[in-house]
């Protein structure tokens, strides 16, 4: 018995012995083609198989315990084109294989994420997509986010007001209110807000792009607007780093020419047992390209995530917190003379177009009455300040038979404030005076060495060396409550050449709003705007520390507003996509949205009101703006809409393609239409004004080589769109076509990547007959960027630049005055000085360009001097960065 049991036992040595023998180990090294250096964190994977790795810091890998026979090795790294290669295993021996990869000039070997749910490269996907990554982003070299939106070919961001609050359309759909009402921010695959275009709540306000980014998506048209809710131009997707590579990066960036500091700080790793996280964010401190005089951008954010793989599926919960004061610039006072078709636009004696701005140390602190009456005081230098709280996560599972199961969910806590003055009348100094006060009005400085004081005729004539004064509107508001929680959960069945999804949307977005608007009348100076007190002959009227108003009474007192509302969003969808050929592929999508809208909105009345609490009332609290707490309108609807997509694509060989897809695409409106005859008495909505929608049709050619990537795409689109903007009622219709072309061109060190997007845009229907056929404001013909780079010593020195420009645009609908074109330059150098450690000099609009995005409507009298309100484009500002990544 012991014999047969020793016997036994020798029989599993042996046979252990065997099936040991009959393996081998597969190693070698991944490197950049280019720079002939390792790339950390390439997968190494046998295909068909989960039997993978990474490469670690030196860039060599190795796989143990393979099987003798012969594979297909596949070699991928984020940003590079992967590289298949076959190899033979040989029984208990070492195999090198060594892959050399060249970078995806354009993403289009990437796998697509956004807008899809049937995930595929883009080569094979029936969309336009722009895939920016953290070096291109670098290379651009934005100062804001919402200047970083500018490189992505199609879109048109106005990223003059600051940090956020940019106006963000695509293909030339028009921007009739704010905001990017017809295009959806994202982070991580979920919106930032459930609408672009919340009045003073941007979602880019509440977005900030730092070293946590892995990469960001944008997706225009196509599919956009059957898997994400009230997005039917498009999507631009944040997408976050989460660990799968261990290493980070510390950085520290100031100002060279202004009053800036920031850090920024990521790291990440896998820390076992299929765990791995990311965590990093940023603080700064400073006054900004343009100085108010006082620290305007102050806070920072903070990001993490961790990732927990399983052997089918993975889960991700993440956070973000976000506290960040930055300033709201706003039009300011410009010079205009010449003609309507070729107007000259200059600065105002004692106030820069490039460098001044609207925000003052002298004008800071400001008392009113908040929403229920009492008094309160609020801090201009308080700016765009958004507060967010945001905790998320993803579940994706393979749960066998060819079904996948996806959930993503995300809950942020939003709330802040608006605060930026406003020009709402700039002209000559006793004119606006007597419109104020009468004939025989005193005028004084209401703080500074010279207060009360009163000037007499020839100072005020002379004033600043303009003779001029604004009336200035406060836009002041609190954003109570911007909260808004996502849940989108689907399943797919992956057939023979069939894939079928179908999935469930549920969202909430609150929006909380308390406007307190008061005016002012302040001079146009170089030291930023300075309060002025005005008082009557009789002194029947006078004015308090440069306020003459408690309220907007040059608007009609139209924007004292209260309102509390809550949007409650559920969607269906469902996707087919076919795999007709090994070439060609179609897909079709639907999505049925529906809505639940409730909430109340307040309308206002004068009062006397003892604002600073005195015991008396003084002229200008005479009449105060006075939300009517208790009578609140209430508003109880609901609406629907029918989302389709159905796309094609032929994929030539492995490095062509061309596609086409048409899309039908809703988008519901919020806020903008509490104040407006789109609300019924009852608290419903007039017939078929509720969403807005767009219909599109898409052409489009991908090319790819190791020198060369393009993307050209056609598109012709309708729109459908009601808004409301201070009073001003929106009802129009509006035809676009055009191409978008966007490519890279890499010769051995040097580097170019260029955009471009030509359109041809018309108003269909207005209410103002007379704009039919004119071209929608603020729409080129033409927008560009070219953005050149060179890289000597195998990457280490970098020098390059980003060309911006635009063609000239009409500033209104009714197509009077333009806004000329415009072109402006980014430049940047670098240099590695050790291994890890760069330091990196960036100068924004290097020339001092002068260009602007937007201007208010103010009448135009050709050949004679003229003061407008522009919105113009910061002008020179240099920074220097240091960074050690490890």
């Amino acid at each position: 018995m012991k014999r047969k049991i020793l016997l036994t036992f020798a029989n599993l040595i042996l046979f252990i012995g065997l099936i040991n023998a009959q393996t081998g180990i597969l190693k070698g090294n991944v490197t950049d083609k280019l720079y002939e250096e390792p790339l950390i964190g390439a997968s190494v994977v046998v295909k068909g198989t989960t039997n993978g790795t990474i490469s670690n810091i030196d860039g060599t890998y190795q796989l143990e315990n393979i099987e003798a026979g012969t594979y297909t090795i596949v070699a991928s790294f984020i940003g590079y084109s992967k590289v298949e290669k076959e190899v033979t295993i040989l029984a208990d021996q070492e195999i090198t294989l060594d892959f050399d990869l060249s970078a995806d000039l354009i993403g289009l070997d990437q796998v697509t994420v956004t807008g899809v749910v049937n995930q595929k490269s883009n080569i094979e996907s029936s969309v336009a997509l722009t895939t920016l990554k953290p070096k291109f982003v670098e290379v651009f070299g934005a100062a804001t986010t919402a200047e970083l939106f500018k490189a992505i070919p199609g879109i048109r961001s106005e990223s003059s007001g600051g940090e956020g609050n940019a106006n963000i359309a695509v293909r030339g759909i028009p921007i009739a209110s704010g905001g990017s009402k017809f295009l959806q921010i994202h982070e991580d695959g979920l919106p930032v807000m459930q609408f672009g275009d919340i009045s003073f709540g941007n979602a880019d306000i509440f977005l900030r792009s730092d070293r946590t980014i892995g990469r960001i998506e944008a997706i225009k048209g196509g599919s956009a607007s059957t898997f994400a809710s009230n997005s039917p131009a498009g999507i631009i997707n944040f997408i976050s780093k989460n660990g799968a590579v261990e290493g980070g990066s510390i950085g520290m960036t100031m100002g060279l020419d202004y009053k800036s500091h920031r850090t920024d700080f990521e790291y990440g790793a896998p820390i076992g047992n299929g765990f791995r996280f990311h965590v990093g964010g940023f603080f700064r401190e400073g006054e900004g390209p343009r100085n108010p005089g006082y620290t305007g951008n102050s806070g920072g954010q903070i990001k993490a995530n961790i990732t927990k793989e399983f052997e089918k599926g993975y889960v991700r919960l993440y956070f973000k917190v976000l506290d960040d004061k930055s300033i709201a610039y706003m039009p300011m006072p410009v010079k205009v003379t010449g003609t309507k078709g070729d107007p000259k636009y200059e600065s105002i004696p004692g106030y820069s177009i490039t460098g001044s701005s609207l925000q003052s140390p002298n004008f800071m602190h400001v008392l009113s009455v908040d929403a229920n009456g009492n008094s309160r005081t609020s801090n201009i230098g308080d700016g765009m300040h958004p507060v967010s709280k945001v905790v998320g996560g993803e579940f994706s599972f393979d749960i066998g038979e060819g079904w996948q199961l996806k959930e993503k969910f995300r809950y942020a806590n939003n709330h802040g404030s608006f605060v930026a003055p406003f020009p709402a009348q700039i002209g000559n100094a006793n004119d606006i005076a007597e419109s104020i006060a009468g004939a025989g009005y005193s005028l004084s400085y209401a703080n500074g060495a010279n207060a009360g004081v009163a000037l007499n005729d020839s100072q005020i004539g002379n004033l600043n060396n303009n003779g001029l004064l604004m009336r200035t509107i406060l836009f002041d508001v609190d954003m109570n409550d911007l909260g808004n929680f996502t849940n989108d959960f689907y399943l797919s069945k992956s057939f023979d050449k069939v894939d079928f999804t179908a999935g469930y949307y549920k969202a909430q977005q609150k929006i909380g709003m308390t406007w307190l608007w008061q005016t002012f009348l302040t001079d146009i100076s170089s030291d930023g705007p300075r309060l002025m007190n005005i008082a009557s002959a009789d002194n029947s009227y006078y004015s308090s520390n440069g306020l003459i108003a408690h309220g907007v009474p040059f608007w009609g007192n139209c924007c004292t507003r209260g309102y509390d509302m809550t949007y409650d969003i559920d969607a269906v969808y469902a996707n087919v996509g076919i795999e007709v050929t090994d070439q060609l592929n179609i897909e079709g999508s639907v999505r049925y949205d529906m809505g639940d809208v409730t909430g109340h909105y307040l309308s206002n009345y004068q009062a006397p009101v003892d604002v600073d609490n005195n015991g008396s009332i003084t002229p200008v609290e005479e009449s105060v703006t006075v939300l009517d707490n208790a009578n609140p309108m209430p508003v109880d609807y609901d609406y629907n809409y029918v989302s389709y997509s159905v796309g094609a694509n032929y994929k030539i060989n492995d490095d062509q393609a061309v596609y086409t897809r048409y899309s039908k695409g809703g988008r519901a409106n919020a806020d903008r239409l509490l104040y407006s005859p789109f609300i019924t008495p009852e608290g419903g909505t007039v017939d078929g004004l509720d969403a807005d929608e767009i219909k599109q049709f898409e052409l489009g050619y991908k090319y790819k080589s190791p020198s060369l990537a393009v993307i050209v795409t056609g598109f012709y689109t309708d729109i459908s769109e009601q808004n409301e903007e201070f009073g001003k009622i929106i009802n129009k219709e509006f035809t676009t076509y055009g191409a978008e072309f966007e490519g890279i061109y890499q010769k051995s060190n040097f580097n170019v990547a260029f955009g471009a997007t030509y359109t041809h845009a018309e108003i269909d229907k207005s209410l103002n007959a007379d704009e039919k056929g004119n071209t929608p404001r603020r729409v080129p013909d033409l927008l560009y960027n070219i953005t050149p780079s060179y890289d000597f010593n195998k990457g280490k020195t970098s020098v390059g630049f980003s060309l911006i420009g635009t063609t000239k645009v009409y500033a209104q609908d009714d197509n009077g005055i333009v806004l000329p074109g415009y072109a402006y330059v980014n430049a940047y150098a670098s240099q590695n000085i050790t291994k890890g450690l760069s330091i990196r000099a960036n100068i924004n609009n290097l020339f001092n360009t002068i260009g602007f995005t937007e201007m208010e409507g103010d009448s135009f009298v050709e050949n004679t001097t003229n003061y407008m309100r522009a919105r113009p484009i910061t002008g020179r500002a240099s920074t220097l960065s240091i960074t050690y990544t490890f």
